[in-house]
């Protein structure tokens, strides 16, 4: 696997990672009952984005991980997973 290819799937698994993680342990304004002037009730009261940030990359970099592990191991062979994927005839 060229740098490139292995920068360009890290940065989807992170990216796809991240819209996962955003959610966890999030508040509204609503729920919390405190409310900043001139903002949506649905707003988050406390975004913590440098935690999710932080878990967004363990997360991601172990996934890739045990990916990379799998496809330079040979365990998961590309050819025989599009066989399986073609519709018979």
């Amino acid at each position: 696997m060229q740098t490139s290819t292995a920068i360009a799937i890290y940065f989807l698994i992170w990216w796809i990672t991240l819209f996962a993680v955003l959610p966890f342990g999030v508040k509204s304004q609503h729920e919390e009952g405190e409310f900043a002037p001139g903002t949506d009730p649905g707003a988050p009261a406390m975004a913590r984005i440098g935690t999710k940030l932080m878990w967004t990359t363990i997360v991601a970099t172990t996934i890739f991980a045990i990916g990379a592990f799998v496809y330079r191991s040979g365990l998961f062979e590309i050819d025989g997973f599009m066989s399986w994927l073609r519709s018979p005839r």
